[in-house]
């Protein structure tokens, strides 16, 4: 619905006077009262100008009125058109920017009868087409939502009846081994219990004789005695080979009861880490939308390059100072302001240079040796420290670390997107990313041998260096592609342009390599024939593509190369 906001007459309000506009000129781009508009309209310099009523101009969408024919940046009319950047220019845009640009043409040529072009028609259904799209597909993920809470309750009832399962098997275990427990007690209890009666039996028997022994040697007669002394020694004889018969026998044993708990239960507490896993399946879609035109703005959306147009131009190498050559260099950095940092490690420090190569300041002194950096987000740049499986978190602003983040594995390269920290180990298959609004961690597990590595669009990039490989991975680490190549050997450091391109710094045959988003095609872009030695580590502005690559021009010395894509 059109405001009712009162527009001005621009020209009475510049001379502080407050009358209602009732046109607008789209040239000049200015409001008109009545009185204003009549000169306008008889000057040689206006009066062919376009005008519309105030009313009708209020009527436009706001992001329509905030569209100038005037360049912005040299306050000059818009006469030409860039069809390689897809924007208008004034003849200072051509001289300044597009002076490489070949397809100019004249403003006029492109914007001739548009409103009456059968396009204008062709985008109206294109909105409605989206628009059904867009609902069509709105059904379709609420459909989806109400699938997978279904699935999900599903997957809980499964759980927990495994659960109940296991625990009742368990229980059935549990309850023999009891019984046999129970049994096995019960009858070494009983052999004990009988033969202490058949002892306790023998020494009442023994009891007596030396209770009646004194009687007898006072009151028996010789004969008595004599056959009373017969008859205890064969009870003493007998009763002491019984003790002997037992011993010999076994019967003093200590017999011990012990459980051992299965080997294979155990195991459980050791080799079972997981309950399960739980996967997201990814099948065809079953959604059906209108196509849409695949050529309907060729004048207003600007074409992906195919990688055989990716032509790197050298603007200017980087040599470091004397005193700075000899240093072990981990990474390289291009900062959103286009200064250049880089990652020294054998003196464990963040140097800042300006984006022609000056030396600026050292950044930041480190506590150990570092292995990779990478910016994050605002003034803050992550640097990893391998052995002590850390990475922190450096503020390049006030030159002070942050934040320290504790790994479980080796840290070794470093990349962000700025909501997204991803920190790799080429040494094993662990990897970790982290959350930077809460710093919640998750370790991915099935990204072997992966060192270098760039984020990008909610995929992990990196590359292989003892296989020569690049890989791509979802987020949550399950492999989309891998690609290898004979032009990739021992590869180091990558980065991505905003177009999806993966850009290598293959170390053993001195290349920069580009690579398909899709991870089936590639292309060298750099070589020994334009003076790269040992590429080692690069990284890419997306936003602007500006390119930088360090390089080892020999054990002593680097240097960096920026290139603009």
């Amino acid at each position: 619905m059109a405001s009712s906001v009162n527009h001005l007459c621009t020209i009475c309000h510049d001379d502080g006077v407050s009358n209602s506009a009732v046109t607008w000129c789209t040239e000049c781009e200015v409001f008109f009262c009545g009185d204003c508009e009549k000169p306008h309209s008889k000057s040689r310099l206006s009066k062919n100008h376009k005008i519309m009523s105030a009313d009708d101009y209020q009527k436009l969408p706001t992001f329509m009125k905030e569209i100038s024919s005037q360049c912005r940046d040299h306050k000059k009319k818009f006469e030409l058109y860039c069809s390689s950047h897809a924007c208008p220019c004034c003849v200072q845009c051509v001289t300044d920017k597009h002076k490489k640009c070949q397809d100019i043409k004249p403003l006029s040529d492109i914007i001739q009868q548009v409103k009456s072009s059968a396009s204008v028609q062709l985008f109206e259904k294109d909105l409605m087409n989206v628009r059904e799209n867009l609902d069509t597909a709105i059904k379709y993920l609420k459909t989806r939502v109400s699938t997978i809470n279904t699935q999900k309750t599903k997957a809980v009832e499964e759980i927990r009846y495994m659960r109940k399962s296991i625990s009742d098997y368990c229980n059935k275990l549990e309850q023999s081994i009891l019984n046999d427990l129970e049994s096995k007690h019960s009858k070494l209890k009983s052999n004990m219990a009988s033969l202490v009666q058949q002892m306790e039996q023998r020494a009442s028997q023994i009891d007596l004789m030396q209770s009646q022994f004194t009687k007898m040697t006072q009151h028996a007669t010789e004969l008595q005695m004599y056959i009373g002394l017969r008859e205890i020694e064969k009870i003493t004889s007998e009763t002491a080979k019984y003790i002997e018969d037992l011993e010999s026998g076994d019967h003093f044993s200590e017999k011990n009861l012990e459980v051992k708990i299965s080997s294979a239960l155990q195991s459980i507490l050791k080799d079972v880490e997981l309950f399960g896993d739980i996967n997201i399946n990814t099948t065809s879609s079953t959604l059906q939308i209108k196509a849409g035109r695949k050529d309907q703005a060729q004048h207003l959306v600007p074409k992906v390059p195919g990688i055989e147009q990716i032509k790197p131009n050298l603007l200017t190498t980087i040599t470091l100072p004397e005193d700075m050559k000899s240093l072990s260099i981990t990474a390289c950095l291009i900062l959103p302001d286009g200064k250049c940092m880089i990652l020294a490690c054998s003196k464990k420090e963040l140097l800042l240079f300006s984006n022609d190569g000056t030396f600026i300041r050292k950044v930041v002194k480190l506590t150990e040796y570092p292995c990779d950096a990478c910016f994050v987000r605002n003034n803050t740049v992550a640097v990893t420290f391998g052995n002590t499986h850390q990475t922190v978190l450096v503020d390049t602003e006030k030159n002070t670390l942050i934040q320290t983040i504790q790994l479980s594995h080796f840290g070794n390269g470093v990349a962000s997107d700025g909501k997204t920290l991803v920190i790799s180990n080429d040494s094993g298959s662990q990897c970790t990313t982290v959350n930077l609004n809460d710093m919640s961690h998750t370790i991915l597990k099935r990204m072997e041998g992966v060192s270098r590595i760039s984020l990008y669009k909610g995929n992990i990039y990196g590359t292989n260096y003892k296989e020569s490989k690049v890989c791509c991975y979802k987020i949550t680490g399950e492999s989309l592609w891998t690609y290898q190549h004979q032009d990739i050997n021992y590869p180091g450091g990558l980065t991505l342009d905003k177009n999806g391109y993966v850009y290598i710094a293959s170390m053993g045959n001195s290349r920069i390599v580009v690579v398909s988003p899709d991870g089936k095609t590639s292309k060298t872009i750099l070589s020994r024939d334009n003076g790269i030695k040992f590429p080692y580590r690069i990284d890419m502005n997306k936003e602007t593509g500006i390119m930088i690559v360090s390089d080892h021009i020999n054990r002593l010395e680097s240097a960096f190369f920026v290139y603009k894509i």
